[in-house]
């Protein structure tokens, strides 16, 4: 038989003895997900007996409290470990002031679930946007999202939803100097053990859209550009985060995730901080469609999706897919 070059070659480091098995592959596999990982956002509305699918996020409700409960006991004996809390009001106003009524269904959700799950970690979104008329993250004077009287509403939700029992506070409007604020406020008034996870670097990203269905918080003018990032900074990025811990933030936050894998991998590195990551409505939305389409597998692509994220860096999560992956990950 001929010899040839590539039969008679030792090769000292073959890469694929390292990849013959699923075993083997697991065994030296670098970056791994778990359960534990995930934070599962929930949309909780007024009502009993309530579960509405948002139609351009299937899988995903509109959930009155009681289903919230239920939901996230469900999602506890998957392993997950957090939820985070968005609120659809009984009403809205130009001040946003149901974010901050002690019976709204974010507040009534929070008491209800740390009853019925008291190891369950909740976060609670702290913005205005699900709660004022025109649907800005902010208070609007002469036509503009005012900065500073918008953060004295921010406080006041903050306050609400620690007074409630959530675990985590999770300010998303972006204004300047509210993470000092809360957390000033906070420890003020005793709830110095509940914790900030802070939207250090939120984008001004066209993947938010079936979110603003999701959570009814679409503008009903203009955009959130004067206040979310501008997609092209990372540096800027990096000065959002290091603010962000300066004023007290516990957790910092990179979203969307996908899109921005390159800014999440900066922020853990440079900071090396507990880091989360949404993957946003958009980037869920989009892997539902194309599975729904036949074009991909759907399973295989999340778990990769996940992956990527964790592997950029974060340590939390955030992602609709919380209890799908979940289960394949047990």
């Amino acid at each position: 038989m001929p010899h040839t070059a590539a039969s008679t070659l030792s090769i000292l480091h073959r890469g694929r003895r390292l990849r013959r098995s699923a075993g083997i592959r697991s065994l030296v596999r670098e970056t791994r997900l778990s359960p534990d990982m995930f934070l599962y956002p929930l949309f909780v509305c007024p009502g009993e007996g309530v579960r509405r699918e948002v139609p351009s996020m299937p899988g995903v409700s509109q959930l009155s409290v009681d289903q919230a409960v239920a939901e996230a006991g469900a999602a506890r004996a998957d392993g997950i470990r957090g939820v985070l809390l968005f609120g659809l009001p009984a009403y809205k106003d130009d001040l946003g002031s149901a974010a901050y009524d002690p019976d709204a269904p974010v507040q009534a959700a929070v008491r209800a679930l740390k009853a019925a799950h008291p190891d369950l970690v909740v976060f609670t979104d702290v913005c205005l946007c699900e709660y004022t008329s025109h649907g800005h993250c902010g208070l609007v004077i002469d036509g503009e999202i005012a900065n500073d009287p918008s953060v004295e509403q921010l406080v006041r939700t903050a306050v609400s939803q620690a007074a409630a029992g959530a675990d985590v506070v999770s300010p998303s409007d972006m204004m300047d100097g509210r993470v000092a604020a809360i957390r000033h406020a906070l420890d003020e008034r005793g709830f110095e053990q509940v914790a900030i996870m802070s939207y250090a670097a939120k984008y001004c990203s066209a993947f938010y859209g079936p979110f603003r269905e999701a959570a009814a918080s679409a503008p009903s003018f203009g955009d959130r550009r004067s206040h979310q990032m501008d997609p092209a900074n990372v540096e800027e990025a990096l000065r959002e985060v290091r603010q962000d811990i300066d004023e007290g933030a516990d957790i910092v936050m990179v979203k969307p995730a996908v899109p921005y894998l390159d800014v999440l991998s900066k922020v853990k590195e440079t900071f090396g901080y507990p880091t989360a990551a949404y993957h946003v409505s958009g980037e869920y939305a989009m892997l539902k469609a194309a599975a729904r389409n036949g074009w991909i597998d759907e399973r295989r692509a999340m778990l990769e999706t996940l992956t990527a994220i964790r592997r950029a860096g974060a340590d939390i999560i955030i992602t609709y897919y919380a209890r799908e992956a979940a289960r394949l990950l047990v």
